[in-house]
Formats: structure tokens, sequence, C-alpha cells
């Protein structure tokens, strides 16, 4: 019988691993990039073509569903598997992270936080146990706990308030969880680390999660504008704090070259809009760097876009074309290139799966960083 949750090591090299999460919808090998389809719909992609490149499991976003079209309409729909056509595993974040970045007058208590929407301005509450209850509607099947996400620039005091609201926050997730009756019994929870770049506040988090147990960990609180090198240096730490027999899911990165050095840090999962928001720009990521479809230099080039890319962009579109279109500003450019993004990330998780499996990641994330800031 399918299992609710099971994480599998396969192999290390480094701290690097590879294995797989098996639930009931089905298996994610990891490490695994979850493309993001926030309002049901991973942008300009029908969801078998976002399978088709790859991916085990997508992203839904709590806030943005709790608003439009609302969690109890979709969980009248038949959940959000059904709503948007898409039968494998979806993890929903909490909603906490937008909460504080996109919606209008906020005012955070121990309860909670009441916002008003940024769609018509209509006043909400998000609570850990509201959240939780959303995700439930949702269906979703991998849960997230409620935090708060403050800015990694803030005084150490704040952002230690702010970390031990969220581990109190985390508690009340898990009693919310586990009270989800039949949802519970075939669903996981995820706690989220948070402490910025301090590794005394991080251990602290991580130890208060660890207590209260959750089925896998997040590294909360980075890719939020600090950069990459602090980035890296909290990820030297962080991960190691988390259990090792559990997944440890880095949250809203990145770009290749951020996964490539998370996973040699020991990250097992990723989520980013950037492949793609950046297909629907004119920016395409490629084995020799990204590259700017609107560029001139394109416009007479007949070739592929990447030639080691396997998708159905690289295979039956030319530079020039792809540059026509999005120079013309039509819709089949955001698609063609979308696709070819998406299918870039799931081939770059493939390579680096079978790197660490056969002993030689530290090569490939050297050959992959020469060849990737050459371009």
């Amino acid at each position: 019988m399918a299992q609710r949750f099971d994480f599998t090591i396969h192999a290390t090299d480094g701290k690097a691993r590879t294995g797989s999460i098996s639930m009931l919808r089905g298996e994610i090998r990891t490490p695994a990039f979850m493309p993001v389809g926030t309002a049901a719909t991973v942008k300009a992609m029908k969801p078998e073509s976002v399978r088709a490149t790859g991916a085990d499991i997508i992203l839904g976003n709590t806030y943005h569903l709790m608003l439009r079209p609302g969690a109890e309409r979709v969980a009248r729909l038949g959940g959000l598997h059904r709503f948007m056509n898409w039968d494998r595993p979806i993890l929903t974040d909490s909603g906490g992270y937008q909460v504080m970045s996109l919606s209008e007058l906020r005012k955070l208590t121990e309860h909670g936080v009441e916002f008003r929407s940024h769609i018509d301005g209509s006043k909400h509450m998000l609570t850990p146990e509201r959240s939780m209850e959303i995700q439930r509607l949702l269906g979703s099947d991998i849960v997230m706990a409620f935090d708060e996400c403050p800015r990694a620039d803030q005084p150490r005091d704040v952002i230690a308030k702010s970390m031990e609201l969220s581990m109190r926050w985390a508690k009340r997730s898990r009693d919310g969880f586990d009270s989800g009756g039949e949802h519970a019994s075939r669903a996981a929870l995820f706690g989220i680390q948070q402490g910025a770049l301090d590794e005394g506040l991080r251990r602290i988090s991580a130890e208060k999660l660890i207590e209260i147990g959750f089925d896998g960990y997040a590294v909360g609180g980075l890719a939020v504008g600090e950069g990459q090198e602090a980035m890296f240096a909290t990820l030297d730490f962080a991960p190691d704090m988390l259990p090792r027999d559990k997944p440890r899911y880095l949250m809203g990165v990145g770009k290749p070259d951020d996964l490539v050095g998370a996973v040699e840090r020991g990250i097992d999962m990723f989520d980013c809009v950037l492949p793609t928001r950046s297909g629907r720009n004119g920016q395409a990521f490629t084995w020799s760097g990204p590259l700017n479809l609107r560029n001139a230099r394109h416009a007479e080039d007949t070739g592929p876009l990447c030639e080691r890319c396997t998708c159905p962009t690289c295979a039956t579109y030319s530079r020039a074309y792809l540059h026509h279109l999005q120079k013309s500003g039509e819709i089949l450019g955001a698609m063609l290139v979308t696709e070819h993004n998406l299918s870039f990330y799931q081939q770059l998780m493939q390579a680096m799966r079978e790197a660490i499996g056969e002993g030689r990641f530290a090569a490939f994330a050297t050959t992959f960083r020469r060849d990737y800031f050459s371009g």
C-alpha cells in the first residue's frame, strides 16, 4: 500500500543527498524542484505539460486561493487537484509570506494576522488554525505551518521575537493539522525554521520544531533580498540543524546556480516563480547561462534556444522565432519559453540526482558553474 509520507535517502555525496518521498498521490524524486501554481495554475502551462517537463509535485498558494476563488468553493468543487486537473502531490504554502508582502494594512497579533485583500480591500483574518483549515479544504498533500517571515535586515531582537512567535504558531499549526481528521491521515505537515542569518536563532528554532515534530522541515526567511553569499553562508549551518532523515525544503529559491549551491549544502526541495516569470519576460535559462530573447542578436539566429535541452521548444523552434514572439508580445512566446525554462529546471534536478547517485557531484557542480557563468 502507498505510504502517507515516507522519505528514503538513496545516496549521499558530501552533504548532497538524493532520494524519494512516497505519498499516496505519487513519488517525488529529490532533489526536487516544484513549479509554482499560485492561483491553481502554473502560468502559461497546461498541467499535463508541466508533468511532461518532469515535475513530480507543484506548489499552490493559500493566500491567493483563499481570496479567489475561495477555499470553501474549491472544496465544493472537489478539491484543488480535481479543480486544476493535477492528480499528483501538491504542496501549499501557509499564506504567511504573502500576507506580509502583498496585503494592505495588516495587523499582526499573537492570534494571527488581520489584513485587507490586495484584490478588493476586503478584511480577512489568517491564523495558524485558519491556515490549516484552508489547506485542508484545498486538499493539500504537503501542508506548511503558518509563520511570519521578517526581512533579514531587521535588528536581531526583532528577528528573535518574530522567530519565537513563528515557533508558537508552529505548535498551533501542528495541533490544527492533527485535528483535521481524514485529511491528516493522508497528508503531511512541514515546519519552517526561522532566524534570518543568525546561527543562534536558527538553532533555537530548529530545536523547537524538532520538539513539536514534523514530516519535513523548511528553511524559511532566505531569498528575501539578503543576496546569494549571505544565503549560502546561512545554508552552511542551517540544514545541518534539521533531522537528517527528513526532507529539507528551501522556500522560494531560486536561480539555477542557487539550486546547485543549496543541494551542495544538503537541501532536498525547492520552489520558485523564476522559471515561469522569466519565461513570460523573454528570459531563458540554459546550460551556458541565462539569455534575453529580446536582444537583437537573436533576430536571425536559426539555432535552438539551448543545444543541450531536450524540451519540445528547443526541438521545434528557433531563437529567431522566439525573439519575434517576444518582440511582438505574442502569448505563444510566453508559453514556449516557460515550457523550456521548466524543462531546463527539471533536467538540472535530474542531472544533480544522477551525479549524487554516481558520487561525482563536486565535479558536476564545478562543470555546471564553469559553463553557466561562461555564457
